[in-house]
Parts: structure tokens; sequence; C-alpha cells
């Protein structure tokens, strides 16, 4: 079968390769650019704690040398300090894990670190065919397939299975297959500087709403780096000043000043603006076709992190796409692509513009009213850390591969839909690790809670209860499915069974061993099983633009025999 051809190889488009390869589909990565990452300190990515696991899954483990966890967060209003929070980054307790009780640290590093990793990654995986100076100009399809054409320098015909367009906010394939990409332009604009100087707060990010020197602005936030390096933002009307250099040294000077009691010696590293758009594409699939990443949405205001969403665009499609590519069409579970992450990015945008006129509207009785600030605070802080609906990972509640609902079905600490809890899980060859390293495999796990496994003989309990029971039923279960044992999980009872995705969502948890309503599940999460009113994308799929008509076969389908590559 022919390759996945991915368009666009930033951090979303060489994501999606390794994801791919991971679960042995082959991929053709076209990168418009020669393959060098120019490094620009002032620009740089907040990766939570699922996609941050993801990098380290896909070959990225060397990413906290050249990123920082945070230990804090500080936020600030005048002159007053409102909120001191830890984080658990760099507070390992004894045994190297993270403190309880604290919310998970982002991971802040150069986004040209992040490219570089990952490249250094799809370097040594066969499966991906990385194909430098390859911008496209023509894409057909046809029932079988998709191609494309790259232009001169290297005019060649690519023959792909399916198609994802990662090739950013101005996407040639959004524009060949004629989706609209409505939205807002300038909702936010930054001064940015990354400098590398000595501040009150080691390791710590800081948020300062209306601080009291002039050139402050309404808000300025600075948020470390390793070896000293700090990213500083300053917020900017949305039209009309202009950011000049020597404006940017008075903001540093002032800001510093206000800080440390006086200017510190500092070395400045990196400058720019940051203007963030938001935008949602009308369509993230057209048969073979897809989106993902900036061709397919824009976000980023308040602190909510766009290159995060598309690095789950792609773990999301990723193992759709190599079901479909290793056992033939699954056009319900293609479809629940564009069903479930354009409903959680169209969620996320709802959130940011509805709290934009809160947080930005500026003056008035709201900030007479006792404890607004607090609260504006907090809406402010979830967007960076990754909580509530400005940062918190998705849950697909109501996604068209949710399986009916049964009397079997128990409720745990993890939502259906929502992203299980990192417990450490045993394999039936007794190997233990962490839940989150048996993702992205490609098949569903069903993992069986039973406390007293970790200090029991495997030969035993392998045996014993309920295990020839459950093993059987997996065993009968549509696919692959890998079966995990795990001592205790958030909100479970003893012998709780529950079945999750390759990318980590719960679908549903069991009273027991249940093999008929076990494979209902399984079924309807391979997308085998449709639900009344869920089998079809969402509403905007239903509008005048209809399906794309197949391209045109011929001469142009017929390139080289491996599908990879042919020259006319």
């Amino acid at each position: 079968m022919d390759p996945v051809i991915v368009v666009g190889a930033g951090p979303v488009g060489l994501t999606l390769s390794l994801a791919l390869a991971t679960q042995g589909v082959p991929s053709v990565l076209l990168d418009e650019g020669s393959g060098t990452e120019e490094p620009r300190p002032a620009r740089t990515v907040v990766l939570r704690e699922d996609t941050a696991d993801l990098m380290g899954r896909l070959g990225c483990r060397d990413l906290d040398r050249v990123g920082l966890r945070w230990t804090g967060w500080r936020s600030m209003r005048r002159k007053q300090s409102v909120r001191e929070m830890p984080l658990s980054g760099g507070r390992p307790d004894e045994e190297g894990e993270p403190l309880p009780g604290l919310l998970p640290s982002p991971l802040h590093l150069p986004q040209h670190e992040l490219s570089t990793a990952l490249r250094a990654a799809v370097d040594k995986e066969p499966l991906v065919r990385l194909v430098p100076m390859s911008r496209i100009d023509t894409l057909e399809q046809d029932r079988d397939g998709i191609t494309v054409h790259t232009r001169e320098p290297g005019s060649t015909w690519w023959r792909g299975s399916y198609l994802v367009g990662c090739d950013g906010a101005r996407s040639t394939v959004r524009k060949l297959l004629d989706i609209r990409f409505p939205g807002r332009t300038a909702v936010e604009r930054h001064a940015v500087a990354a400098l590398r100087a000595e501040l009150p707060w080691p390791d710590e990010a800081v948020l300062h709403r209306q601080p009291p020197w002039r050139t402050g602005g309404e808000e300025v936030s600075a948020r470390p780096l390793p070896n000293g390096v700090w990213r500083l933002d300053w917020l900017l009307p949305p039209r009309g000043e202009l950011v000049t250099p020597e404006a940017v040294i008075t903001r540093i000077r002032d800001t510093l000043a206000s800080w440390c009691g006086e200017t510190p010696a500092y070395e400045l590293l990196d400058t720019g603006v940051h203007t963030l758009h938001h935008r949602l594409a009308r369509r993230w699939r057209k048969q073979r076709a897809f989106l993902a990443g900036d061709a397919a949405h824009l976000l980023g205001a308040l602190g909510t992190q766009g290159l995060d969403e598309g690095i789950r665009d792609a773990e999301n499609l990723a193992w759709k796409l190599a079901h479909a590519w290793h056992h033939g069409p699954a056009e319900q579970l293609l479809d629940s692509y564009q069903a479930e992450r354009r409903a959680a990015v169209a969620a996320r945008l709802r959130a940011a513009d509805q709290s934009l006129p809160i947080l930005r509207g500026g003056g008035g009785l709201r900030t007479l009213v006792p404890g607004a600030a607090r609260g504006h605070d907090t809406l402010l802080a979830d967007g960076h850390l990754g909580r509530g609906a400005l940062g918190a990972p998705p849950s697909y509640s109501h996604s068209p591969l949710s399986p009916p609902h049964a009397e079997a079905h128990t409720a745990v600490g993890t939502p259906p839909g929502a992203p299980v809890a990192d417990v450490t899980v045993t394999a039936p060859d007794g190997t233990t690790t962490r839940l989150r390293e048996r993702l992205g495999q490609g098949h569903p796990l069903v993992i069986l809670v039973a406390p007293g496994t970790g200090v029991w003989d495997r030969r035993h309990w392998q045996t014993a209860g309920v295990m020839p029971r459950l093993t059987d039923a997996v065993a009968a279960l549509p696919g692959t499915t890998e079966l995990l044992v795990t001592e205790s999980y958030p909100g479970a009872s003893a012998h709780t069974v529950l079945l999750v995705r390759p990318d980590g969502h719960l679908v549903a948890a069991f009273g027991g061993v249940r093999p008929a309503e076990l494979f209902t599940a399984a079924q309807a999460a391979l997308g085998g099983a449709p639900r009344d009113g869920r089998e079809r994308a969402t509403e905007e799929d239903e509008e005048s633009e209809g399906r794309e008509s197949g391209g045109e076969k011929g001469s142009r389908a017929r390139v080289h025999a491996e599908g990879t590559a042919g020259h006319r």
C-alpha cells in the first residue's frame, strides 16, 4: 500500500510521521524548506504533560536538557502578589517521581530545539522519507489514493494512500482543497524578548498584570528557560503601536529595574513581535486528505497553546490512519478525527473568546467587585498551566466512537472520553512500566485493576481469579489488544476493567469481566459500531461544501512502483 504523504515538516508534521512509523506505517514528509532550523531564542513553545510525554515516546527523550519545567507560577497585580503556586517540575520525591498533589509543570523550550530533536528522530526512522525543497502545487484524489505534484527545483509526482496537510497557517493543502479558514485577526499582540539575566524568582513563571511602571502596559510575563535565560512578553494594544528596537530596550530596562530594584546586568539574545490570530478551518477532512496543526486552526490568546493542540491532532489522527492503512477502509474511524479534534479546538477558541472581554475589557465596575482580580488571575493561569476550559487536555465524551451506554459500565476517576491517569502497569510477561509508555502502538489497551498483583508471583495471578476469563475475552476482541494489570486506579474498585484507546483516552470502565459489553465497546472505539446521530462528522460537513469529487485517474496517478516518487 502507498505511504501516507505528510506536507509540512514543522513540529506537527514531524510528530505525525514519527507516530505513523511507530505503528508500522511509512510516510513521505514533504518539507518546503531546506531542513535547517534557525535558532530563535524568543520563539518558544510550552508542552503540557501529555504532549511532552508523547515527544519522549517518539524518541525525543532529551528535551529536559534543552527545556525547563517550571517549579512555580507567580501572579502579580500592580505592586501586590496575588498568588504563588508550586508546581511539580524540579521537585521530585526520593524515588524521582513528581511530588503528589502539585499541578504538573509545563515544559518550556525554544521551538528550534524541539524541531531539531524531532528531525534527529526522523533521521533514524527508516519508515519516514524526508524530502526537502518540496512545495506542492497540485493535489488530485481518486478512489484508491491521492496524488500531488511538487514544483521546481525537484519537480516530482508523488502517490500516497492518504495525505495530511501540516503546512501551517498559509496552508497550500487547505487552499488546494478549497476549505475556508474563517476567524479573527490580531486577537493579541506581544512584544517579545529573550535575555539572560538573574531575576528574583529562579525557575518560576511570572505573570504581572497592570504593572506600575510607565512602559509595562496591561500585562507582562516572564517564563524561564535553561541556563538563566528568560522569555519576556509585553501585551500590546491590538493595533496601532509600532514596536521599535529602542522601545523594546526601554521596556526591558524598566521591567528589570522594577522587579530587581535596579536594572541588573543582562544579555539580550533575541527580540520580536508576536501576533496571535484565532481561526478554525471549516473542514478537517476531504476524502483522503486531512488538515492538522496551524493548517486547521490558529489559537494562542490568554496562554492557550496552539502547538500543543497541533501535536494532539497528530496523535489523534496517527492511530486512525494506521488502522485504515493496515486493515482497510474505516470511514467512521477517519471521520471521527474531525468530529473529535475540531470540536475540542472550537471549545478552546470559544472559551478564549468569551474570556477576552472579561480580562481585556478594562476599567469599569468590574475592577471594584471584591475578588474580581483573583478570579481574573485564576482564568489567566488556566491557559498557561493547562487547566480548565482554556488549557486542560481535551475529553472526547461526545465522540462518534463512544460505545452505547450499558449497565455493566461503572464510574471511575476518569470520565469516558478523558485521558487516563498515568498509573504503573504490569504486562503478562512481568514487565512493569508507566501506562503512558504503552500508548501510541496502534492498538487499544485493556487494564485490570487487581490489588496485590505487584507482590504476587505472576505465575500465580495469571491463572487466578478473573484473569483467565479476561484473557479469553481480550483474545476475542477485534484487532490486537494489549492486556495490562495495575495495583490501583483512581476511583476504581478491585476487578474493574478499563478499555483505553491507543491515544490514551478512556473508552469505558466495567464492573468486572463482561466479555459481550467489552467487545461492543472495543468495536465502537475502532469505528465498527456507529451510534445513532454520531456516525457522521460535525455540522459543517453537512453544509453546501459537500464531498469533493474524485480526481481524474490516468498517467498522473501511475508513478513509482513503490508509491514514493516518479519523475516525468
